[in-house]
């Protein structure tokens, strides 16, 4: 635990204890994600890892279920539904660590808002395509285009995955 409130720079001081005027006054990139989330909410950090730990598994669950429950019973409404709810849920768990206004920021600031965007827009489109169009290969694939678009998201903030990805697929391809 101690090792990834490191990485994304908080020591191992209470809130309260380690941050002083100068850090205060430090501009947001200087200071770790995780010093900032907790100034700004009144959760302890275990009680937020626990909270991101719950909402993630549920949401994992509930998207599994959802293709468990396609392959038994092929409907595409109930699949729609559950697999785009998993993935809300997923996303919803990473609250918990930054808080909504904070999440919000980041998921738009300039590194991220393609991935962002395209991610929403294929959950809406699973949706539509499940409930208006009702169109079986079509919700498929925007359930595929919508965990690709997620992965490509949760990435984002994981330091040079991106590139390392796309290095790959460069070799692989070419």
């Amino acid at each position: 635990m101690e090792s990834i409130k490191n990485m994304f720079g908080q020591s191992g001081n209470p809130p309260h204890e380690r941050i002083d005027e100068a850090d205060a006054s430090s501009p947001p990139n200087e200071r770790g994600v995780i010093a900032e989330s907790l100034d700004a909410s009144s959760l302890s950090w275990s009680t937020r890892v626990q909270g991101f730990a719950a909402c993630f598994v549920i949401g994992l669950f509930i998207s599994i279920l959802a293709t468990v429950m396609f392959s038994i019973t092929l409907n595409l409404f109930t699949f729609g539904v559950l697999y785009t709810l998993g993935n809300v849920v997923a996303i919803c768990s990473t609250l918990f660590l930054m808080g909504p206004v904070n999440q919000v920021k980041r998921m738009f600031n300039s590194t991220r808002w393609i991935a962002s965007s395209v991610m929403l827009l294929c959950l809406v489109l699973t949706l539509v395509s499940a409930f208006v169009l009702k169109k079986r290969a079509m919700t498929i694939m925007f359930c595929i285009f919508q965990f690709l678009a997620m992965t490509w998201y949760a990435l984002s903030y994981i330091p040079y995955a991106r590139d390392a990805i796309k290095r790959f697929v460069d070799s692989v391809i070419g």
